[in-house]
């Protein structure tokens, strides 16, 4: 009997725990945080220059002063969390962050997982080689050997014209090993390319593949949340914070949707 109401104290005991890991603070003002007076965000921390990691852990970059920039407007206290990028959606639907601020590009699968802001970037994904490569085209990559970053939707692309498609836990990664003599490209954002150029890696960019539009992923029971957020990107847009903090890092501004697209 004893032993019947011990198993029965320790499974209410669990599921006790488990269900507070996943719970939300709910505010005054209606919004779901993970913590009370906190913006708790999540970026990779391995995606130079949207998210870097210095020794210390903390994380810099792009995507970071996005964040930050959005907590001060919610008037809340900005908590970055790294990630692994191709597990962040899934904490955020999951409620173990309030948000994902990791240069998410919008698409159909994301879309049923959680909810996303409007863009607060723009920018798109760019075929990467050796200097002495033939590669121009997509189409020239038939049946080669394309390494993308895991989770991110260039894997996708990539799978259009080949199998042999090999991932890695980051983009700069994957360009780090195409310029020592792996794989026969590297699909990636443009402007992570550019970064890594101009960082020294002896590689070239080739055709573009359109555009994209990175956004912040919510959850789909945030609405208040969501709302907020897209107003605070709104005020950053017209107050000029959100070129700011683009030209600081890119010398340009990819916050506005370039024309004719």
């Amino acid at each position: 009997m004893k032993k019947g109401l011990v198993t029965i104290l320790s499974v209410i005991l669990i599921a006790g725990i488990l269900s507070a890991c996943g719970s939300k603070e709910t505010t005054t003002d209606g919004m779901k945080l993970v913590e009370k007076d906190t913006f708790t965000f999540a970026s990779s921390g391995e995606y130079n220059p949207f998210s870097v990691t210095d020794g210390n852990g903390v994380m810099t970059g792009f995507d970071i002063e996005v964040a930050e920039a959005i907590a001060k407007e919610l008037d809340l206290e900005p908590d970055q969390k790294r990630f692994k990028f191709n597990s962040i959606v899934e904490g955020v639907k999951t409620g173990r962050f309030d948000a994902a601020v990791a240069s998410h590009t919008i698409n159909e699968e994301r879309l049923e997982q959680v909810d996303f802001t409007t863009p607060y970037y723009y920018s798109g994904p760019q075929i990467f080689v050796r200097p002495d490569s033939d590669v121009q085209s997509l189409d020239d990559l038939k049946d080669l050997e394309i390494a993308v970053s895991k989770g991110s939707t260039y894997a996708k692309t990539a799978q259009e014209v080949t199998d042999n498609v090999i991932q890695y836990d980051s983009d700069v990664t994957a360009l780090e090993a195409l310029s020592k003599g792996k794989h026969d490209a590297v699909i990636t954002d443009f402007l992570t390319g550019k970064e890594a150029i101009g960082a020294g890696l002896e590689i070239v960019g080739k055709d573009t593949l359109g555009l994209s539009e990175q956004a912040i992923a919510v959850a789909k029971d945030n609405d208040v949340l969501l709302k907020k957020i897209n107003k605070a990107l709104e005020k950053l847009r017209e107050d000029g914070t959100l070129k700011k903090i683009s030209e600081k890092y890119f010398k340009e501004d990819i916050t506005t949707k370039p024309e004719g697209e």
